[in-house]
């Protein structure tokens, strides 16, 4: 049996947040697990493992129930870099201070 490493409390309680998340919107759309199981190619109990948020479940599978239940939309904005104010932070203070034109080269021309 392999044992997986354990996960930082954050990532744990993210998890079961996204499983019962899960779980609400296959509740609030009136499927039962077998039906939603069955479209997303899986088993039930794997549909089980989803909703409580087990972290041995791959990632495409959380997608699949997530497109099953039509919220795959969501998925595309979790890394999205226009979410991620540290990154563009950092990104800005490596831009340059100045610009200098390199000698002998034309200047851009502009647009009218």
């Amino acid at each position: 049996m392999r044992t997986r490493p354990p996960l930082p409390l954050p990532v744990r309680r993210a998890l079961r947040q996204i499983g019962a998340d899960i779980r609400d919107a296959r509740r609030r759309r009136r499927l039962p697990m077998t039906v939603v199981a069955e479209r997303a190619l899986i088993t039930r109990s794997t549909l089980h493992k989803v909703e409580r948020g087990d972290s041995g479940v791959s990632l495409g599978i959380y997608a699949t129930v997530l497109f099953v239940l039509g919220l795959i939309d969501r998925l595309a904005d979790v890394a999205a870099s226009s979410g991620d104010a540290v990154g563009l932070a950092l990104e800005e203070e490596r831009l340059p201070k100045r610009i200098r034109q390199r000698r002998g080269s034309a200047p851009p021309a502009s647009s009218p």
